[in-house]
């Protein structure tokens, strides 16, 4: 006999997979006759249909999945967040200046070291640090351009006495030859 459509219905009406239910070789007869989800119900409870039990330990113990680094779903920390916008944001703007040569490239590389540390709290933080680099510089070409014109200078004043004073040195001459001049023997006549 095929009871293939009836391991069907009583699948669908046990809500089991046809390949769990079990039927009473000895009661086919019935079976054969029941038609009704009412019927197949009546068979279960007088014990003529059975259902398998589950193979394997699925029920027991639940499988744990293994998350791949593809998988993790985690929440990145707010403050690493904010620090890779920041980083991103001043790194993109030494860059614009790089390329308008509005600083070198060994500021440049100093810069970028800097603001990896931390060193800036914003882009307008960066703006003022340069500015006090290009104050620091003018005052310090300055100060070098004062020197070099305060140098100049007495060189000058030095050569104007040379030149008005040419005979008198440090050392008066007839005083050093009267000094020598006890040395000397003078010829005799």
């Amino acid at each position: 006999m095929n009871l293939a459509k009836k391991k069907e219905l009583a699948g669908k009406t046990l809500k089991v997979g046809k390949n769990r239910i079990i039927f009473n070789q000895e009661s086919l007869v019935e079976i054969k006759e029941a038609i009704t989800k009412q019927d197949i119900k009546t068979l279960f409870e007088e014990g003529i249909i059975g259902i398998k039990p589950v193979k394997g330990r699925r029920k027991l113990i639940k499988r744990t999945r293994r998350r791949g680094p593809g998988k993790i779903k985690m929440k990145i920390n707010h403050r690493k967040q904010i620090y890779v916008k920041l980083v991103r944001k001043l790194r993109k703007y030494l860059k614009e200046l790089k390329i308008k040569n509005e600083i070198t490239l060994e500021l440049y590389k100093e810069l970028r070291k800097k603001i990896k540390m931390k060193a800036f709290r914003s882009r307008f933080h960066l703006k003022e640090y340069l500015e006090n680099l290009k104050k620091l510089k003018e005052k310090q070409e300055t100060k070098i351009e004062s020197d070099t014109k305060l140098k100049v200078k007495k060189t000058i004043v030095k050569d104007r006495r040379i030149s008005t004073f040419p005979n008198k040195s440090r050392h008066n001459d007839k005083e050093n030859s009267s000094v020598l001049d006890y040395k000397k023997e003078e010829p005799k006549q």
